[in-house]
């Protein structure tokens, strides 16, 4: 470990001590032999605070859960260090620790949201994407999420702005829909609504998912019902519909559909029908199109589609 970043690492390990800097030194090596990066377990009722269900990132290729003072220590070295490979290789291990529920407030007591959160400002977009899974992990918490959503306007710049299906515009989508599981934050995205569905339309099958776990969580509430109806969407949305898309978008774009009609007969919300422009979600979803695209469904190959569709159809 010889040369500037050799004397990095002494510098971590003078301020860490021998365990913890050892731990990210492994990540470190572990990358170059070809090493699994943090993983996801998209299941909304893994990990995390108890009652709280979410998206968690977490992999077995790191074992060690640091304590406390360790992470203090970190957390330190996260704000000084300016090595690239060490940044990465830090917030790698803070999102890994950052699964167990008592390390997301251990972390928040500490301080160290607003030290993860300054490096999605960071230029290099793998760091970018570590901080965000990070934080992901983090939001699992819900007093975490009271200090996390300062930085969501920040977080849909960049999903918005930034490389189409790329890893830092997931990992962005992933913290926002963690986010949004309760309805506290959601008010937040009203302005984005058109530049999700716009995302949807462009990106990949992956990205194409991870929009819609947003959208769905919008969709339950009756709160957001208009401002998701008012949003400008290509007519292009009802070819997801169509009976060859794949069943995990077939089924979210179904049940877009049933949340959203379920919303409009909640206690007479939009009862007075405000006017809706043309080319609006409203348009399409009320449009003959869109009903007889459903209704063909019925006859999908799939046994949970079918099954989807017949709970639909009566909303049409």
């Amino acid at each position: 470990m010889g040369g500037p970043r050799g004397a990095g690492w002494v510098a971590a390990g003078l301020l860490l001590g021998a365990g913890a800097c050892y731990c990210i030194y492994r990540l470190t090596r572990g990358r170059r032999r070809g090493d699994r990066e943090l993983g996801i377990r998209s299941s909304k009722s893994a990990g995390g605070t108890a009652g709280f269900p979410a998206e968690d990132l977490t992999d077995g290729s790191y074992d060690d859960v640091l304590n406390a003072e360790q992470l203090q220590k970190l957390l330190y070295l996260l704000e000084s260090a300016e090595d690239p490979v060490i940044i990465e290789r830090v917030l790698i291990t803070l999102g890994n620790n950052a699964a167990f529920s008592v390390n997301q407030a251990i972390i928040r007591e500490l301080g160290g949201i607003p030290i993860v959160a300054n490096k999605i400002n960071h230029s290099n977009q793998s760091i970018k994407e570590k901080a965000l899974n990070a934080l992901n992990n983090l939001s699992v918490n819900v007093e975490n999420q009271i200090k996390i959503k300062i930085y969501i306007s920040q977080v849909c710049e960049d999903v918005f702005s930034g490389p189409l299906n790329s890893a830092v515009q997931l990992a962005g989508l992933r913290l926002l829909t963690n986010m949004t599981v309760t309805n506290d934050h959601q008010h937040m995205l009203h302005s984005y609504i058109t530049d999700l569905f716009q995302v949807l339309l462009t990106g990949n099958g992956n990205t194409k998912v991870q929009v819609l776990k947003l959208l769905l969580n919008l969709s339950e509430n009756p709160a957001m019902t208009e401002g998701l109806l008012r949003a400008q969407v290509d007519s292009s949305f009802l070819s997801l519909y169509d009976s060859h898309v794949a069943k995990e978008i077939l089924l979210r774009v179904l049940t877009l559909f049933q949340n959203i009609k379920n919303c409009l007969k909640i206690e007479g919300h939009l009862a007075a029908q405000p006017t809706f422009t043309e080319g609006s979600l409203f348009f399409l979803l009320h449009g003959e199109e869109c009903a007889q695209k459903i209704r063909a469904l019925v006859d999908h190959h799939d046994a949970e589609v079918k099954e989807k569709v017949v709970t639909v159809i009566p909303k049409i």
